[in-house]
């Protein structure tokens, strides 16, 4: 599977979470305060919960429904009550646009 052009750099708030679907894969896609961009799974591994609706505080996002904290760098939860990881997937910076494959995922 190719590269898919999510949007611009700049559309992408520092500290916002943003949820994108590709070929029915939902991910969460943030830019962090240095300007890096990370793209995990948007699904918690506790409670189905879509993690774009929670909670971006240094490098990682915070599921609203039961506090679980996810890594944007590992997918790995920081804490309980989950303790399985959400995959990360490849992000390419081409020509100001932002590029994810959700068939690439990163190896943490």
């Amino acid at each position: 599977m190719a590269s898919t052009k999510i949007c611009a750099f700049d559309e992408l708030e520092p500290n916002e979470a943003v949820k994108v679907e590709i070929d029915g894969v939902p991910i969460v896609v943030v830019r962090d305060a240095a300007g890096d961009v990370f793209a995990i799974g948007d699904t918690c591994t506790h409670g189905d919960i879509s993690l774009s609706e929670g909670f971006v505080e240094d490098d990682t996002v915070e599921c609203w429904a039961h506090g679980s904290k996810f890594s944007l760098k590992t997918g790995k939860p920081l804490n309980l009550p989950a303790y399985e990881p959400v995959p990360v997937f490849k992000v390419a910076l081409i020509d100001g646009d932002v590029y994810i494959d959700p068939s690439v995922i990163v190896p943490v």
